[in-house]
């Protein structure tokens, strides 16, 4: 049986936006690792010596990072994989993070509206998200349902990370690519101001645009950085707004698999200080 707790107050029922504020504040970081479990890539040590080594694996990934990150970033594909055992390790590794940081869940769901209410749900009621990732293609009876959780963000694909983003992101209509159309209805669908934009690190023109187009208000969720190779410079400064805040710069493999022996918490925690630290540095020559 999945057991599935609830986030404890108050923190689970924080708005986003301060959430965000606070721990971003507390821990001097835009920095969010994805837990992107992989059993071929964890130590191999974790696999003899634990009856649940990718729970053990994240468990000693948070401890690591826990006072350096803003969120966590949970692609819900690494869980799945695996059946009702996968989601139940998704269940207690949600369980396992600090209450103050951010929980965003990336499974970039979409259907039509009455579908799409069950997936918010899911999402946002049994799994305590903060934010999640959705796909915009069915238009607004599609991303409505989630953003009628008005405490909560859903980060809209707009220009992903992707090489072949462009087969369908870069199309024009009216001389406009799809993905700044896309940009235009995320600031018409911002009623509540719980929008986000998901936009790839390794497109810094797209970012530049796309910023221009929704403001300082709307929050960024930026994949790419790392071993995608997105520029973190040119990624902050045209992804955070005017006072270099509202983006979640986003890193997996980058900080989980640089080790596989027994230090690899150790080497998670050097390379997330050194990237959290250079974020900072391009985020003072901003402001």
């Amino acid at each position: 049986m999945i057991l599935i707790t609830s986030r404890h107050l108050p923190f689970s029922c924080m708005n986003f936006h301060k959430k965000f504020l606070s721990i971003s504040e507390k821990n001097n970081s835009l920095l969010c690792v994805g837990l992107d479990v992989d059993s071929e890539k964890i130590p191999g040590f974790l696999q003899k010596n634990h009856d649940s080594p990718l729970l053990e694996f994240n468990k000693n990934i948070i401890d690591a990072t826990k006072d350096l990150v803003c969120g966590y970033k949970l692609n819900m594909a690494f869980y799945e994989q695996f059946g009702l055992g996968g989601i139940q390790l998704l269940v207690d590794t949600i369980a396992f993070i600090p209450k103050e940081i951010l929980i965003i869940l990336d499974g970039k769901r979409n259907d039509i509206g009455n579908t799409a209410a069950r997936y918010a749900k899911s999402l946002f009621d049994v799994l305590h998200a903060d934010a999640i990732t959705i796909n915009p293609y069915l238009g607004i009876d599609g991303v409505q349902p989630f953003l009628d959780y008005t405490d909560h963000v859903s980060f809209i694909l707009c220009r992903t990370s992707n090489k072949s983003a462009g087969d369908f992101q870069d199309l024009t209509s009216g001389n406009q690519p799809v993905f700044e159309h896309v940009a235009h209805k995320i600031v018409e669908w911002n009623a509540h101001d719980n929008c986000g934009v998901v936009v790839g690190a390794t497109y810094p023109e797209e970012l530049k645009k796309i910023r221009e187009i929704v403001g300082n208000k709307i929050p960024f969720l930026i994949p790419g950085i790392g071993k995608q190779g997105g520029d973190i410079q040119k990624t902050i400064e045209f992804g955070t707004n005017n006072q270099g805040h509202m983006a979640i710069i986003n890193s997996s493999r980058g900080i989980l698999y640089t080790d596989t022996s027994e230090t690899y918490a150790k080497s998670a925690r050097s390379e997330a200080v050194s990237l959290r630290d250079t974020i900072n540095k391009f985020r003072k020559l901003k402001s």
